[in-house]
């Protein structure tokens, strides 16, 4: 009877699919699973989760668990059903792409500001591995099982993109991003006078512990991943400053939470408060002029620049650079005109 049970239990994790897998970090307080996938599952009601607990497809360490099971350090919590996950069903959808460059081992893309990057929760459609998926055949997966992927952005950032076309430039490629060997320069506008000409911000990036959405940045590598950001300020206008910023490694919104860390929070970073007004005067033109800078670049001011990597074959390094968006653009030429005609103090 004993094997007969361990056979059924094999078939039963046979016919669910992992939805979702967290692994609680070493520094993680005792805490409710539902409010702990609450924090983590975009658009979800803790109905729903503990509809999924009562239905036995919450797991904690391969164990089922009911909604009131705390979870803590090190655990890992993973969501099972029994149909599979949309992200992994790639629908071809023919949505036009920029490509910049492309060759027979790799293709480099210009990724405009609000498309996402992958399929995910919510956005299961309209990504660009759909226009992957469409206008390509038989790309390389990667860890995450995702076709030809080597490295992301976020959605509302805009600007450049290296997509593997074969197992070889894909395996060649990522071990640059994790060694740190390729360039990878942004271009940012963050809110107040960055004083330093140039700087680097370092500190290990993990999760925000109060509000899951959000990375923060921390000084111990219990809560997260080593970050490293060289800063060099490129034009200056009072209360913004257009910074370029390059990236020794590559963290869930690095750039982002790196400048907030230091205090200058991206322009028109919603998710970080960098849509709010940060600095500047309590006039109503002032706030009428940042409305009408919002409305402009209606996402975080970040483009990503230039991307530099050795070529998986040929190996010579190449390095490709855009330009910046028009929103983009056009932000930057208010503020410039803004600061020329109106006394601007110097505000840290």
């Amino acid at each position: 009877m004993q094997n007969n049970h361990i056979t059924d239990q094999e078939e039963l994790d046979e016919e669910l699919y992992e939805h979702y897998r967290f692994e609680a970090g070493k520094g993680q307080a005792p805490l409710r699973v539902d409010k702990f996938l609450m924090n983590l599952i975009e658009n979800a009601t803790r109905n729903k989760i503990q509809q999924a607990a009562a239905n036995g497809n919450i797991f904690v360490n391969n164990i089922p668990v009911k909604s009131n099971y705390k979870v803590k350090a090190n655990d890992v919590v993973r969501v099972l059903l029994e149909h599979p996950p949309f992200e992994n069903i790639i629908i071809p959808e023919n949505i036009p792409l920029d490509i910049v460059y492309e060759d027979d081992q790799l293709l480099v893309i210009n990724k405009p500001a609000g498309l996402v990057v992958h399929p995910g929760h919510g956005n299961y459609t309209g990504t660009l591995v759909n226009a992957l998926a469409y206008h390509f055949e038989n790309l390389p997966m990667n860890s995450s099982e995702r076709p030809g992927l080597v490295h992301r952005i976020d959605k509302d950032t805009s600007g450049l993109l290296v997509v593997a076309k074969t197992d070889n430039a894909m395996a060649l490629l990522a071990k640059q991003f994790e060694e740190k060997t390729s360039e990878r320069e942004y271009i940012a506008m963050v809110w107040g006078n960055v004083v330093q000409d140039e700087g680097t911000v370092t500190g290990y990036v993990g999760r925000h512990m109060k509000d899951r959405m959000q990375m923060a940045c921390y000084d111990n590598e219990e809560y997260g991943k080593w970050a490293v950001t060289h800063y060099k300020v490129i034009e200056r206008f009072g209360y913004v400053t257009l910074v370029s910023c390059r990236l020794e490694t590559g963290r869930t919104h690095q750039i982002r939470v790196h400048m907030k860390h230091i205090g200058h929070t991206l322009f028109n970073d919603e998710r970080y408060g960098g849509h709010l007004i940060l600095k500047g005067t309590t006039f109503t033109k002032y706030k009428q002029f940042i409305d009408n800078c919002f409305k402009t670049l209606p996402r975080q001011a970040l483009h990503a620049k230039t991307l530099g990597f050795e070529h998986p074959t040929t190996k010579e390094f190449i390095r490709f650079d855009t330009e910046m968006p028009q929103d983009m653009k056009e932000c930057i030429e208010k503020w410039r005109v803004y600061s020329k005609s109106h006394s601007v103090e110097d505000e840290n």
